[in-house]
Order: structure tokens, then sequence, then C-alpha cells
């Protein structure tokens, strides 16, 4: 799936994003800094009716957020991270075998303990503050 879209897309996007992804819960956030996958992520928390208020996880690693339905949503940023082991020692494993939504950004940190099923979704900005999407298995 590729796809551009603008701030005003963004609802609409995730949303779409959501309703296309069929029986994956974990998603893996490609970009460079700036690109937009924090906002991107909170707005997909949004789609899934998270009830929680959302927030970047640079610091704390993993943040767990509830959906209405009392789902957990797991919202991960690796940036921090130096390798696999210590993204198993924080935890970052367990939230990706769990079966719940895993939302994480900068999964190139600890590329080995994703499971094969894991989306990659690459953003980029683009010209006219659009942002591309890329999704591949």
């Amino acid at each position: 799936m590729d796809s551009k879209f603008t701030l005003a897309q963004l609802e609409a996007a995730a949303a779409r994003l959501i309703e296309q992804v069929g029986s994956h819960r974990v998603l893996a956030f490609h970009g460079e800094m700036g690109a937009g996958k924090t906002t991107f992520i909170q707005a997909i928390c949004r789609s899934l009716q998270v009830v929680d208020a959302t927030s970047s996880p640079t610091f704390s690693i993993i943040n767990q957020y509830k959906t209405e339905k009392g789902e957990a949503v797991y919202h991960m940023d690796l940036y921090r991270l130096r390798n696999e082991q210590e993204a198993v020692m924080a935890g970052v494993e367990d939230c990706l075998h769990s079966g719940s939504w895993c939302l994480v950004e900068w999964p190139e940190k600890a590329p080995g303990i994703f499971p094969p099923e894991t989306l990659h979704c690459y953003i980029e900005a683009s010209s006219n503050n659009e942002r591309k999407l890329q999704i591949k298995l």
C-alpha cells in the first residue's frame, strides 16, 4: 500500500491503515527524525479508540494505552536503545509477541526481535507538506 496525505488528511489516513492491516497487530514505523511517525501513531491510537492520553515514549521506551474496549495498545520508541539485548531487557519482545496492537518507532534498532508478520510502515516527508506512507510485510 502506498499513499500520500497531508496533516488535514491524517485522521483519514490512519483509519484507512487500520482498516487495511487485517489481522496484523505489529506495525513498525521507519522514517527520519521529524518524518511524522509519532504524530501518525497518535492518529492511529485515536482510530483504535484509545482512551488514554498518548505521548512519545522516547524516554520510557514503552507506553501502554487502553482502548474503549479495554484492549492494550503498546506504543514503543526504540531510538535510545543500542541493540536487541536492550530491547529484550526493556520488555519490547514480550509486547511484540503479546497479540496486542504494537506501534513501534525506530524498529531498525532491534530488527531481529520482530515477528515475521510485522508490517513495516515507511513514512517520509514529501513536497507540499505531504507525507508519503508505504507499507510492506
